[in-house]
């Protein structure tokens, strides 16, 4: 033992103590796996058991009395309710292949939170995105309850161009930049006075930074507050500066207490063009600008071109909105889409 060193010991036990981690971690994965696809595999035996039964109070009684001999023999966890939750699961992802592969990532208390989303699109959102940025369960349930899909700028897309965007992502594609961009930002746990400034605004953010990092979307990096455009013979200061890793874009956020004014949009056209000089590096995307503001005015938006460009204007909430109100800002948005979509097939058909 005399001829061992601290540093050879150390060594040895932190390759041992990586193999039993691992081990661990795969034994972990593989059970949840196993669990996730039984459950799936009891709700099919269920529904097609039952699909003969048209009574829904004797599907109720059946389901009962299966659940009933199902906890004497193997416990809590196949209670009636369970079952019925067994048969949502196979219900809404029917494909086996599909979720076996899913099952990988997402565990059992996932699925439990997105088999109760009724919009099959909306909950396609939330597994691709759950696969893709290994949420935790927690994070899932604060992303559902922060209504994130409906404040996407994914969700202002027509249906067609949604799934398409999904399907992508699910094939393995890069992510796209409106579904990580949102709109509006809830920035409730800034807990900011009735009234403050931008420079109030903007302390607060940095404050409370990792909450703020969470409302942006995972992947985003903090890199520089007030980061210095030196033009000329003027300096300007970019209000905050971040990196999103998967996008692998240099993001760049000016604040506005008020609504959004069409200065706005050439100020941050300086600012993005100025990074994507002199701040870029090798393999990086163009840089994307967004305007945080007070409000902003849908046909104004159009009109300067932003929907689709690498400036995104969003409004801030400084508290979480209600279903009601993002509900109709979405179907407004949704309709809006779809008369543009019309206009350009209309177009395109008569040239």
């Amino acid at each position: 033992m005399s001829d061992l060193s601290h540093h050879d010991v150390d060594v040895i036990y932190q390759s041992i103590h990586q193999l039993i981690s691992d081990a661990k971690h795969s034994l972990q994965q593989t059970v949840n796996r196993t669990l996730t696809m039984t459950y799936w595999y009891i709700g099919r035996e269920l529904t097609v058991k039952l699909s003969n039964n048209k009574s829904g109070e004797l599907v109720n009684d059946l389901v009962y009395s299966v659940s009933r001999l199902l906890v004497a023999q193997h416990g809590k966890g196949f209670t009636r309710a369970n079952l019925f939750h067994f048969m949502r699961f196979y219900a809404v992802y029917p494909d086996e292949k599909r979720l076996y592969s899913l099952s990988r990532l997402i565990s059992w208390t996932h699925f439990r939170s997105l088999i109760y989303i009724d919009d099959p699109t909306e909950r396609d959102f939330y597994t691709e995105l759950c696969e893709h940025e290994n949420w935790s369960t927690r994070v899932l349930r604060e992303r559902i309850s922060s209504q994130l899909f409906k404040r996407t700028a994914l969700s202002q897309e027509p249906e067609v161009a949604i799934k398409a965007e999904l399907e992508a992502l699910a094939s393995g594609k890069p992510i796209s930049p409106k579904m990580v961009l949102r709109d509006p930002y809830v920035l409730d746990f800034l807990q900011l006075p009735s009234s403050y400034s931008e420079s109030d605004l903007e302390q607060a953010i940095l404050n409370e930074l990792t909450q703020f990092l969470q409302e942006l979307g995972s992947d985003f990096c903090f890199v520089a507050r007030q980061k210095r455009i030196s033009i000329g013979k003027k300096d300007h200061y970019l209000d905050l500066l971040f990196f999103h890793r998967r996008l692998k874009r240099l993001i760049a956020i000016e604040l506005k207490l008020d609504d959004f004014q069409p200065a706005h949009k050439g100020q941050m056209e300086l600012y993005v063009r100025w990074l994507d000089k002199y701040e870029k590096c090798p393999g990086e995307a163009r840089p994307i600008g967004i305007i945080l503001c007070a409000g902003k005015d849908q046909d104004e938006i159009e009109l300067l071109g932003l929907d689709d460009g690498d400036i995104h204007v969003a409004e801030y909430l400084t508290e979480l909105p209600n279903q009601a109100l993002l509900q109709e800002r979405l179907q407004r948005a949704i309709t809006s889409a779809k008369e543009r979509f019309a206009e350009q097939s209309y177009e395109e058909n008569t040239i």
